[in-house]
């Protein structure tokens, strides 16, 4: 009965590496046409003049690597495909949410950094095993493709860790700091103003 059961199954494929390298490039290629749709949407929101640079600049190697895919992936006789990359669609998606829910600001570009170093480490993955493919099947330029975005996306992983702490966290914990001072000053003042009027009040009862 066992053998029977097993046998009435949907036999699982097996892809030969070739096919793997397709499939690996294919989600590549999804990837970045998506985040290069949302990068403009990004560095408009960015109040940071470090922070859209960087993002221009990654706009400027994401079309680069696009343009490298789609040539590898015609040498091989195969296309791009039309399967959206979901992994990268969620990724990217939740950039696009913080944009709609927060006022552009440090704690807009806090969670803009956060946001893009999520999609890089997802990149960083996929270029390496594109890489790891490339090289077992002989395709040379697949490799060095993708070693140049490797090196291009960890730069940029660290530069963006360098502008969280030294420049935008910075400001948003001196503008909550500011906001603070300001609460405390109102707050302040209000007292002030309850006690010269509970002042005054009470000269005007003793002079009657």
């Amino acid at each position: 009965m066992a053998a029977k059961r097993q046998s009435s199954r949907t036999r699982k494929e097996s892809p030969t590496c070739n096919e793997l390298l397709v499939l690996e490039l294919q989600e590549i290629h999804s990837a970045e046409n998506q985040l290069a749709r949302v990068l403009p949407r990004l560095m408009k929101a960015a109040q940071s003049q470090k922070l859209q640079q960087m993002l221009q600049q990654r706009e400027e190697q994401g079309g680069r690597l696009i343009e490298e895919i789609e040539s590898a992936l015609e040498e091989m006789d195969e296309s791009p495909g039309r399967k959206k990359n979901v992994a990268a669609e969620g990724l990217i998606n939740d950039a696009r949410e913080h944009v709609q829910e927060l006022e552009q600001g440090p704690a807009l570009d806090d969670v803009l950094i956060a946001a893009v170093q999520k999609t890089e480490h997802y990149c960083v993955a996929a270029w390496g095993t594109a890489r790891s493919l490339a090289q077992a099947n002989g395709q040379k330029s697949v490799v060095r493709s993708m070693e140049r975005a490797l090196e291009e996306g960890k730069k940029l992983d660290q530069q963006l860790t360098q502008l969280a702490e030294e420049e935008v966290t910075p400001a948003l914990m001196s503008e909550e700091s500011g906001n603070e001072d300001a609460s405390d000053d109102e707050e302040g003042g209000q007292g002030q103003r309850r006690s010269r009027n509970k002042g005054g009040d009470t000269g005007r009862r003793v002079s009657g």
